[in-house]
């Protein structure tokens, strides 16, 4: 338990960070899913569309702080690489 009036400041401060990056990142792996999911129908424009909204969701994440930036790219990387492999 903290003892200080800092650090149960940090404390309360790492609570409320943890709490808003859990509903970030359940909302990014519902994005990712959804892409997944319209890959394996073989849909290729359900899963160009879902790539788009996915896209602009994960780099979202990187300007809120929840992911970094190399991150991001390595997941949109390999979401479109699944779904161009639908359109080959």
């Amino acid at each position: 338990m903290a003892n200080h009036k800092s650090s149960e400041k940090r404390a309360r401060q790492t609570i409320k960070k943890t709490i808003r990056n859990r509903f970030y990142k359940t909302r990014l792996k519902n994005v990712t899913r959804a892409v997944r999911e319209a890959a394996a129908s073989n849909d290729a424009a359900k899963a160009a569309e879902a790539l788009k909204i996915a896209n602009k969701k994960i780099h979202e994440m990187v300007s809120r702080g929840v992911l970094k930036k190399q991150t991001a790219s390595r997941k949109v990387s390999r979401l479109a690489l699944l779904v161009n492999k639908i359109g080959a």
